[in-house]
């Protein structure tokens, strides 16, 4: 049955298209119950098949009939959008940004209107096969049922938790944007494994693998990485050999220094 209530969402892109593919698996919403605006007609065309939800070329009715609303859209594009919809959003209507280097204090600003209640969430692209990452921070004047609600959202496509909004950017360089320092290793592992003698499709399969069960252990165990990593190194054996030229090249330092560059960038947009 219809509540009445609907989900929206602005901008249907990767990341719009793996929280409703979520909300739908987990049975927190009906395809009836979302409504989603792009200005791509290919784009609406997409999403309406894959998911059979309601698609809409103006982004103020999405904003009218939302009473929680997903701003998903970039960053530069955000306060076009803002100025288009806030005179319409509900007063009643939960707010949500996905947008980096947006604050709380920039996004009350850009609509205005005091009485709104608004949050960020930063996911990720893992969240396209259900595993994503995403931290949330909400102003004080968010009730914590609100609060609760959007990451039971963030929840259906992956791991989410609460976050003082100071920590973001952290999460931006930390998950938001790492999944693409992980695609580069795994796609120097397979280079390694096609160099070897592998064939490349194979190579990408074992590497792939690799990082997906290692992940598991980090969180399944509880263990910590070191340890992990030092049940993995007999002593005068291969892996161990590898490590040590790991740490010659200055891997870790090298992983480091690109988080926090992509934290700092996070910070100034």
């Amino acid at each position: 049955m219809d509540t009445g209530k609907k989900t929206g969402f602005i901008g249907l892109g990767n990341m719009a298209a793996a929280m409703i593919g979520g909300m739908l698996e987990k049975g927190l919403a009906k395809p009836n119950e979302i409504i989603g605006s792009s200005k791509t007609g290919v784009t609406r065309d997409k999403i309406k098949e894959r998911f059979n939800i309601t698609v809409v070329p103006d982004n103020c009715q999405t904003a009218r009939e939302a009473d929680l609303l997903f701003l998903a859209v970039k960053p530069q594009i955000l306060p076009e959008v803002i100025a288009e919809i806030r005179d319409v959003v509900r007063e009643d209507t939960l707010i949500v940004s996905i947008a980096a280097g947006k604050t709380l204090s920039w996004l009350k600003e850009a609509f205005g209107r005091p009485e709104l209640k608004i949050l960020r969430c930063m996911p990720n692209t893992p969240a396209l096969v259900l595993e994503g990452c995403t931290g949330v921070c909400a102003g004080d004047e968010v009730p914590p049922e609100a609060v609760e609600r959007v990451v039971r959202l963030m929840e259906s496509f992956g791991r989410a938790d609460v976050i003082p909004e100071r920590l973001i950017d952290a999460v931006v360089g930390i998950s938001g944007s790492s999944p693409a320092y992980v695609f580069l290793f795994i796609e120097a592992l397979a280079d390694a494994g096609v160099a070897a003698g592998m064939p490349r499709k194979q190579a990408y399969e074992f590497a792939a693998q690799a990082v997906l069960g290692s992940a598991k252990l980090v969180l399944e165990t509880g263990l910590h990485p070191g340890e992990l990593k030092d049940m993995v190194c007999s002593p005068g054996g291969t892996t161990i050999e590898a490590v040590k030229v790991l740490e010659e090249k200055g891997f870790r330092g090298a992983v480091m220094d690109a988080a926090a560059t992509c934290i700092e960038k996070s910070g100034r947009m």
